[in-house]
């Protein structure tokens, strides 16, 4: 019995280290600009935004159906954000994120939650895997608002469901469209995900759904009038 417990023990701490593998880094380069103040004003700064971190990690393994198989991990060692003037709004480069703060300075309304739901995002880029650099640009920033759209962080200016002219446009176009082939498959998105780990077929939607991705999209289409 005393056997059973210390392994018991030992077992939890490794899921525990496991889940807390990756470290996080923030840097604040935005000197005295009006992106900058809010970031430290409105938004919390550093601090806010490291917790925003951890908490888009923890979030993603979930919809990815990983917090309990963490060898299907992509799990970096490191996501840090440098928050800049610089341009557009946020990109990733492998698991560093460069975050414009003068997007900020013209979000209107709650400027924390843009800020989060931006920061949803582009955690996904470093936690997501990709088809080793096959897969559609715009499957990759699809799923990437996916798990923004599920953890509710959804802004205004998102399309509404049905729209958009190609199922791989990218972003909230094909958010959308990954949230309609959930329906039909419970944890769909966290299956793409991980047949995406070596590489990338079309075939994955016939595997996962029984029909072509391009059937899907015109019945998604037809579904909303579109």
């Amino acid at each position: 019995m005393t056997c059973h417990k210390i392994f018991l023990v030992i077992s939890l701490i490794l899921a525990v280290s496991l889940v807390n593998a990756v470290e996080f880094s923030v840097v604040d380069n935005t000197g005295d600009s009006a992106g900058g103040r809010r970031f430290r004003n409105e938004i919390g700064g550093i601090g806010y935004a490291t917790q925003s971190l951890r908490a888009a990690t923890d979030f993603t393994w979930r919809v990815f159906q990983q917090t309990n198989s963490p060898s299907d991990r992509r799990n970096p060692p490191m996501i840090s954000m440098v928050m800049e003037n610089g341009n557009g709004v946020a990109a990733s480069s492998g698991d560093r994120i460069r975050f414009n703060a003068g997007y900020l300075a013209g979000v209107s309304g709650d400027v924390r939650r843009e800020f989060t739901g931006v920061v949803y995002h582009e955690v996904v880029h470093s936690l997501q895997w990709d088809g080793a650099g096959q897969a559609p640009r715009g499957l990759i920033e699809g799923i990437a608002d996916y798990v923004r759209l599920k953890a509710g962080y959804v802004p205004s200016y998102w399309v509404a469901p049905g729209r958009g002219d190609r199922w791989d446009q990218g972003y909230d176009v094909t958010m959308r469209f990954l949230d309609y082939c959930s329906d039909f498959r419970s944890g769909f998105v966290a299956e793409l995900n991980k047949k995406m780990r070596s590489g990338y077929s079309e075939r994955f939607f016939v595997e996962l759904l029984g029909k072509d991705v391009n059937q899907l999209w015109r019945e998604y289409k037809a579904n909303y009038g579109q």
